[in-house]
């Protein structure tokens, strides 16, 4: 499948910017499409209206395709009335007392409706949606589709990405449990779907029809290559741009990354609920002392309160420092740079 992503998508490097769920930006998403890879901008959390300003942002920064990620409901999430927070704000407390803050009280909903998510996305009709946690339905395919949206699934297991393909998406990212944030699993428990890249990623390819998308672990030419020599016929890549000035992160994250040779990486549900790979800090280990944590969405709203406190201080030891087992190959602080030396390493 040489050069299907770039058929596919309408761009020049098999290159995708991973979505950063809360860490996305507009600079890092335009700097990997000018580059001629594609740009991805996470959405979880967005309403419709917010949604619909970013795409339309996107598009000012530049002419070239971009994809943006949202997240499929499991069916699982909780809403405010049905969790009792009670011990998780007292797990949490010494976290906002840190900050001089209380715990606050629950909204009326955790997170918006993805409906009008999905409504906003296709009235914006960007180059790409891509999906994580769960198989779209035959009508949000066709829907897209009819609006020129390619579908990216996402899968971390053989048998998650069969049902993708089966339900018509374009290409499946095949994501290895080497890479940052949350393990997107949906058939079996993420603890019980923690294959890693290199055995991921050929077996996917022979499972599937549609290209598939490496991701977990790639960080650098070296990286690139391997992915290739599985079958890959793109890569995508997070924590190495992730590190650049032109994410989100905060500098300490960034620092804590570029460090993170040294501190190494664990997966932990401490600060959303769900499992998710990053480097510890003092937020995950005193909430995994306490052996107290709500389910998803309820503690990722929680921690989210004073997450956005600590990003505001700088403060990297009260926020969420999402990072790859591979954190510490990530080569510059320069997103053109990180495209460059991913680039040397894709097939002549």
């Amino acid at each position: 499948m040489a050069g299907a992503l770039q058929e596919l998508f309408g761009i020049e490097a098999p290159i995708v910017l991973g979505p950063f769920g809360g860490l996305s930006s507009i600079e890092l998403t335009a700097t990997v499409s000018e580059q001629g890879g594609l740009g991805s901008y996470g959405l979880y959390g967005y309403d419709a209206d917010r949604i619909s300003d970013t795409i339309a942002a996107l598009r000012s920064a530049t002419g070239r395709p971009f994809a943006v990620n949202l997240w499929l409901p499991t069916g699982d999430e909780v809403a405010p009335g049905d969790v009792d927070l009670a011990p998780a704000r007292q797990a949490v407390a010494p976290l906002y007392e840190a900050l001089g803050l209380e715990p606050p009280q629950p909204p009326l909903e955790f997170l918006p409706d993805i409906a009008s998510q999905l409504t906003a996305v296709m009235d914006a009709a960007p180059a790409a949606l891509s999906l994580v946690y769960g198989v779209p339905d035959h009508r949000l395919v066709d829907a897209a589709h009819s609006r020129g949206i390619r579908i990216i699934g996402t899968a971390t297991t053989v048998a998650e990405a069969v049902e993708l393909d089966a339900a018509g998406v374009d290409a499946v990212v095949a994501t290895g449990a080497e890479a940052a944030g949350h393990r997107v699993s949906f058939l079996q428990p993420a603890e019980s779907s923690l294959v890693g890249t290199f055995a991921l990623v050929p077996q996917v390819v022979d499972a599937v029809r549609v290209p598939v998308i490496a991701a977990g672990g790639i960080a650098d030419r070296r990286g690139v290559a391997a992915a290739f020599a599985l079958g890959a016929s793109g890569v995508q890549v997070g924590t190495a741009f992730l590190r650049t000035r032109q994410s989100a992160a905060t500098e300490a994250h960034r620092q804590a990354i570029a460090a993170s040779a040294d501190t190494g990486t664990v997966l932990t549900r401490a600060m959303s609920g769900r499992l998710a790979r990053g480097i510890p800090n003092r937020a995950m280990r005193t909430i995994e002392t306490s052996g107290v944590i709500a389910p998803f969405p309820a503690q990722n709203w929680l921690t989210g309160q004073f997450r956005a406190e600590a990003t505001r201080r700088g403060d990297g030891e009260l926020v969420s420092l999402w990072a790859g087992q591979a954190a510490g190959l990530a080569p510059s602080d320069d997103a053109v740079e990180v495209f460059a030396e991913l680039a040397a390493g894709l097939p002549a």
